[in-house]
Order: C-alpha cells, then structure tokens, then sequence
C-alpha cells in the first residue's frame, strides 16, 4: 500500500514511518522543510512537500496514496499558544485530506485524544463531549467521512506517549522539577495518567490502516492509569529531588500552564481495541520507561 503521512517527522510519526515501512508498504511523507526532507529520504520514505496549513498540498498527497495516517497537529504549550487556532488548522487539514478520497473507499487513519470520563475508565464507546476543555476537534470532523466512502478510523492517543526522543509533557514536568529543585504532584497525587508508548502506538497506526472499519475510534492506550505521584517519585528519584505535594492552589505557581493537566484524572482503556484488532502493547510501560534513564540523560529536540 502506498501511505501518506502526515506529522512524518514528528515524535509519534516517525515511529508510524518505520513501523509502515517494517511491515512492507511504501510511505510518502509530509514534509515542510529540507530538513524534514532529508529525514524522511534516510528513513526509506517518498517526500511529499507542503505543510498543515497548505490544504491543497495535503489534498494532492492523499489523491496519490492508497491511504493517508494524519499525524500532524500544531502543538504550542507555550503561554502564547493558539489551541483554538491550531484545532482550526487541523480540522481544515483532515477535510483536505478526507474530501481526497472521498468515494474511494481508502483508509484514513485519524490522531486525536482521549475522552476524559470524571471517576472511570474512559472506553472506546464514550463520545467526545461538546463542551470538553480542549478544542481539539480532529475525531468529529474526521468521523463525518465514515458516510463518505471514506474508511476512516480514529485513534484516541493517551496523554502521555513516551519512549526516545519524547519532547511532550513528561520532558516538561522533569523540566519543572530541575528548575524548582522539587518533584511536585498535585495533592495526594492519586489522579491518574494513561501512558503508551510510541512504538505500540505506531503498531495500532498500522493496523488501523491495515484493518479497521469505517467510523472506529480506537484507544492507544498501554497503561490504563499510572498515579501522578508515583511519576512524581521516579523523577525525584533520578534527579535526587525531594518529592512532595502541593495543594491546588499552589499548583499554578509550581506547575504554571501545566498545573491543570498535571493535577487532572485521565484514565482510560482499551480492551476494546485490543479485541477488535488484536492489538496488545509490547514495549515497557510509563514507570518503567523513566527508569531506564533517558529521560534524564537526552536533550529531546523537535523534529520538523
């Protein structure tokens, strides 16, 4: 199958490259810079230039695949990050994308995030609430291709994807702990982060192209729920840090923009992925993960 990529050099589309490629299809690969180019050539995949904002490049890349795994999100947890704007641009992209292979009956494989479920598991059966904090719109506006001819499929990427190279949230908070000279949680620290890893999440890509009917939405998800404290103790441990809480109200001092996600409950499972494409997560879990070290050994940098 020849697969355009979306977010081809980033984190999590990197490893979707290599996984695709493993398996025997061909990629072709967005790429915006000759950096992002020239990472793509080394990795075996075609270069397909345009970026998330040109939709008529994105349209041109799917028309030429036999399936398209969009990746690609605009993500700034900078103060002055647009969300709002950047959930704007990603809808834009996936109707580039799905208007392209509309009637085809080719596979679009979908990024987007967990639903948050206030004192459960999230499941695969949960909506996306309307008025959920995040704008993020990828799964409603990906989801309406399904009646299209369009076999699209959406996988619900848990809050922490961690492994090599992770430039996200866990890389943020070690930060924070380095710089405070304290490894925080957020009051006993019980609330809950589901994890997966990059490389099980680049296998559930794969067989979400390979396999998944039209409309699925599917959960990466390795660990269902790892306590924040017990993140908070690991990192502590490696930087030789004290470890301790910090009530709500000083969260926002110690955590800044951070405070909320780091203080929020997120738990989720997939067992029902695991029985519809017999997808099982191989690779270490979250806690596990940290304590090989990397994380506090590597300077992570952005891909482009």
């Amino acid at each position: 199958m020849r697969v355009f990529v979306t977010g081809a050099t980033g984190f999590i589309g990197s490893a979707v490259v290599r996984e695709l490629l493993s398996a025997g299809h061909e990629v072709v690969g967005l790429a915006r810079s000759d950096e992002g180019a020239a990472s793509l050539t080394a990795a075996g995949a075609g270069v397909h230039r345009g970026s998330l904002t040109d939709p008529g490049s994105l349209s041109s890349g799917a028309a030429a695949a036999d399936g398209v795994v969009h990746t690609a999100y605009i993500h700034d947890f900078s103060p002055t990050g647009d969300p709002v704007a950047a959930a704007q641009v990603d809808g834009r992209a996936i109707e580039a994308l799905g208007e392209a292979l509309a009637g085809s009956g080719r596979p679009l494989v979908v990024a987007s995030g967990l639903v948050v479920v206030p004192g459960r598991l999230a499941t695969e059966e949960d909506d996306a609430p309307e008025n959920q904090v995040h704008p993020r719109i990828s799964e409603p506006v990906a989801l309406r291709f399904a009646d299209r001819g369009v076999r699209v499929s959406v996988v619900r990427l848990a809050p922490s994807v961690h492994g090599e190279g992770d430039y996200a949230f866990i890389p943020a908070v070690i930060g924070i702990a380095r710089g405070k000279g304290l490894s925080a949680y957020v009051g006993d620290g019980s609330n809950r982060w589901a994890a997966v890893h990059r490389l099980d999440a680049a296998h559930l890509f794969r067989l979400a192209l390979e396999e998944a009917p039209a409309g699925t939405r599917l959960h990466a998800v390795g660990d269902e729920g790892v306590p924040f404290r017990d993140i908070a103790n690991v990192i502590g441990q490696h930087l030789n840090l004290p470890v301790t809480g910090v009530s709500r109200d000083e969260a926002q001092a110690h955590f800044g923009s951070f405070a909320n996600f780091v203080a929020a409950d997120m738990p989720a499972s997939s067992a029902l992925t695991q029985k519809e494409l017999g997808w099982h997560p191989v690779q270490p879990g979250l806690i596990a993960d940290l304590d090989e070290g990397h994380y506090f050994t590597n300077q992570p940098t952005r891909h482009v």
